[in-house]
């Protein structure tokens, strides 16, 4: 159970004095709906009240405290018309507007004749100064004992600042004395004040600087959250790592005969993540591994020979794909190795029904069937392997933490699990969303592959650059062109796949096919297969074809509105092309005027190939929480910590995470017990439940 201490911080923001149902809402909606959401929501600029004008120096645009008289009341003719309070100084006069103002709370806080210190932003209609909704409207004792300095939080329409600051600080308030979960002596060398200390002063900025992330109380609070993730996590790995695993240790004999029948050597990096995987498996320990490769490096083939090697000694093996077109594709890649291996493969997708699906499903319970590739499919009840050893997960990153348990969870023990990823993830994130898994990286490309030469063309270039397609296709080239969305979409103004098909059709007829994502199966399967076999010159697609379409002979991809795209999908779609021998190019059509991210982005892409540069990038560019879509990907979404600012913390509290599990894996020190504390304060209480499992 939740401790105690910490019931205060978990009690519904509705508890809270002065908030009703209807901010209770729109808090809810924006930071959350206990207290303890509300301490986490920081900051994020301040109000000066200091800077004193009149009315006639005030500068427009600024907020000021002006002191003035209070000369008259209007009230609108009609409940749309605003209320206006006629304010004057030595200066001049101003109006002071209220949009559906009440009457009598004006008249009580801003009474004719009295003196009020009004503060907020200065702005001119009509020819007249006015101020709208003042932020304070103060008598002269309470300007007297009112901070000259206040926090600026993120808000939502309808809930006003005030209220949300005072709903804050509030909780503050309620937020008890909590015992110490750091170890002192880092405490002490960090300089660092104590949590409750360090999150009053978060929330008390004295200036501008006090917003940073690098002061030592915003340090410490990241350090808490990025601490309370890292233990969650290496508490669930060392639970997995107690599990029950099996050694696997094959004899190599189908492993050569594949090998024979690739016609070309393994890389360097593909032979040293293979030396790993075969040691993991190979441990008695159960193998929790990630297999990141660049697009094209090659992760599939390995994959497919620690399959081999979990065959060899009797088990079997499954992949599990995002998409059909996916498990199709590696099917119908490794389908002639697993034949001159002497190996059974099979697929299992949405499309295989009725007998064929009941006789491929009893061939997998007898054992008969070694290999099974599919989509989700695979983690149905009806879904029986006889000894499943190995599981492998391709882009992990569309995959939930249970779904690669449910199928690794088929085998009579716990399955190893090799999940595979063609998005490259920069180190920072591989410690917050992988942190339970070992890592191997393929950095080399396939040899013979060239490299892709990619340029930036805005889209008023559109016809210059089908002229350039035709001539292409003139000379055997085949293409593809992508664009961000199968429909028009007025909002976001993006050019539909299906228009976009129209026009090429008509420049190119006969020769464009279209695939997107609302098609049937079969529709897909043929426009691909013509487009493989050289009937199509173009296809046209949406991100569809992000994974899965592998067509070594297409040498041109064009990426429409490319700015729309994220730095990892625009590299996931140039890795379609330059898998041949042959030289490639990739052209970003994008609608200008570009702004300064988004040059970055495409111009990041235009000098680089190296996949794990450009993630790295990324993650400057656009933060955390966007680079692979926090929900999709299950990221952490950090709220105290900035991963682009706090890498050096996030590998500290990993390092720090690992000694306390290897030490005290129960929590049982005092220490440990605080730590219990810090896990639930930031809601990891699955993390607990593990350690009572067991």
């Amino acid at each position: 159970m939740r401790p105690q201490v910490l019931f205060p911080l978990f009690a519904d923001i509705a508890s809270l004095q002065g908030i009703g149902p209807r901010f209770a809402k729109l808090i809810g909606r924006l930071a959350g709906t206990r207290l303890v959401d509300l301490i986490w929501h920081k900051p994020v600029s301040l109000h000066d009240w200091s800077q004193q004008a009149s009315i006639a120096t005030a500068p427009e645009g600024t907020s000021v405290t002006l002191k003035v008289v209070i000369v008259e009341h209007k009230p609108g003719r009609t409940p749309r018309l605003p209320y206006k309070v006629i304010a004057s100084d030595d200066t001049g006069f101003m109006d002071l507007v209220f949009f559906r103002g009440h009457k009598d709370y004006l008249q009580a806080h801003l009474p004719v004749g009295q003196v009020r210190h009004v503060s907020g932003k200065v702005e001119r209609f009509d020819g007249r100064l006015q101020m709208v909704h003042p932020d304070r409207m103060l008598d002269e004792a309470g300007f007297a004992t009112a901070p000259s300095i206040e926090p600026v939080y993120g808000s939502t329409e309808g809930l006003p600042q005030k209220t949300l600051g005072r709903a804050i600080h509030q909780a503050l308030d309620r937020c008890p004395v909590l015992p110490e979960w750091q170890d002192s002596a880092w405490l002490r060398k960090q300089s660092w004040p104590a949590f409750r200390d360090a999150l009053r002063k978060l929330h008390a900025p004295r200036m501008l600087a006090d917003l940073e992330p690098t002061t030592p109380e915003r340090q410490r609070l990241a350090f808490d959250e990025l601490l309370a993730s890292q233990l969650a996590l290496s508490l669930a790995r060392a639970r997995m790592r107690r599990q029950q695993g099996r050694s696997i240790k094959g004899d190599g004999v189908l492993r050569a005969r594949a090998l024979a029948a690739l016609g070309f050597k393994l890389t360097p990096s593909q032979e040293q993540a293979l030396e790993e995987i075969f040691a993991d498996q190979a441990s008695g320990q159960r193998m929790l591994r990630m297999l990141q490769g660049d697009v094209g490096a090659g992760k599939t083939l390995v994959a497919f020979f620690a399959m081999l090697n979990a065959i060899e000694c009797g088990a079997q093996a499954a992949l599990m794909a995002p998409t059909e077109v996916l498990a199709r594709q590696h099917a119908q890649s490794l389908r002639p190795l697993a034949d001159a291996a002497g190996v059974s493969l099979g697929l299992l997708t949405g499309r295989e029904r009725g007998k064929e699906r009941d006789a491929l499903l009893e061939r997998l319970a007898a054992g008969d069937l070694k290999i099974l590739i599919g989509t989700h499919a695979l983690i149905t009840e009806s879904v029986v392997f006889q000894d499943l050893g190995l599981v492998v997960v391709d882009e992990q990153h569309r995959f939930g933490v249970h779904q690669r348990l449910a199928l690794s969870g088929k085998g009579h023990l716990p399955a190893d699990i090799l999940v595979m990823t063609a998005t490259p993830i920069p180190r920072t994130l591989q410690l917050t969303a992988y942190g339970d898994l070992d890592m191997s990286r393929l950095r080399e490309k396939p040899a013979g592959r060239q490299p892709i030469v990619t340029r930036m063309r805005p889209l008023a270039d559109l016809e210059e650059v089908i002229d350039r397609l035709k001539g292409a296709l003139a000379q055997g080239a085949r293409a593809f062109w992508v664009c961000p969305l199968v429909e028009e979409n007025e909002d976001l103004d993006l050019t539909a796949a299906e228009e976009r098909f129209d026009v090429l059709n008509h420049h190119l007829p006969g020769q464009v096919r279209l695939i997107h994502g609302r098609m049937k199966p079969a529709e897909k399967d043929a426009a691909i297969a013509d487009f493989r076999q050289g009937k199509a010159g173009v296809l046209v697609a949406t991100t569809v074809i992000e994974v899965g379409v592998d067509v070594p002979d297409a040498t041109i991809i064009v990426i429409e509105h490319a700015e729309r795209f994220g730095l990892a999908q625009l590299h996931q779609l140039r890795g379609r092309v330059g898998r041949g021998a042959k030289p490639s190019s990739c052209l970003l059509l994008f609608q200008g005027p570009l702004g300064e991210t988004a040059r970055a982005r495409l111009e990041c892409i235009c000098g680089t190939e190296d996949g794990f540069l450009i993630a790295e990038e990324d993650l400057r560019l656009r933060g955390a929480g966007e680079l692979l879509g926090e929900r999709q990907s299950g990221l952490p979404g950090f709220r105290l910590a900035d991963l682009t600012v706090h890498a050096e913390l996030l590998k500290a509290a990993s390092d720090d995470a690992r000694l306390i599990v290897a030490r005290d894996p129960a929590l049982e020190t005092p220490r440990g017990e605080a730590l219990r504390t810090l896990l639930y304060l930031f809601q990891q209480d699955d993390a607990v439940r593990t350690i009572r499992s067991g």
